[in-house]
């Protein structure tokens, strides 16, 4: 059984940071990422790491955003600096046994073999 527990979201001004934590209680082979849903919007992929560690970002957040992962901890994490208004959104970090491709995040989101934390809320205002 996989499970993924998200913790560091907040509340923050435009320009601020945070760090999301994702807690994952899986093997090490997994692809692994972040998505986040704003308000009246869709799913949207925000950022994977590949099991050799390449990353991938949406352009939106690219430059802004890092993914990471310390095995030992079995944790990922998720570094926002310069946040935007249009970054406020449920983060949720996700897992998947298939192999990731960088820039597609249907195998988070087209794949029911993912696995998914219960998210945890970012709020940034103007």
């Amino acid at each position: 059984q996989v499970q993924l527990v998200e913790s560091g979201g907040g509340s923050v001004q435009a320009g601020g940071s945070l760090r999301l934590s994702c807690q994952v209680t899986a093997d090490n082979d997994y692809c692994m990422g972040w998505i986040r849903q704003g308000p009246g919007k869709e799913r949207e992929g925000v950022a994977l790491i590949h099991t050799d560690g390449r990353t991938s970002y949406v352009d939106s957040v690219k430059g802004r955003f890092t993914i990471s992962q310390d095995n030992a901890k079995k944790t990922l994490y998720l570094e926002m600096h310069s946040l935007k208004p249009d970054d406020t959104a449920l983060y949720t970090c996700a897992a998947t046994p298939y192999t990731c491709v960088s820039g597609s995040w249907s195998v988070f989101l087209d794949n029911t073999s993912a696995y998914w934390g219960q998210g945890t809320r970012v709020t940034v205002s103007s």
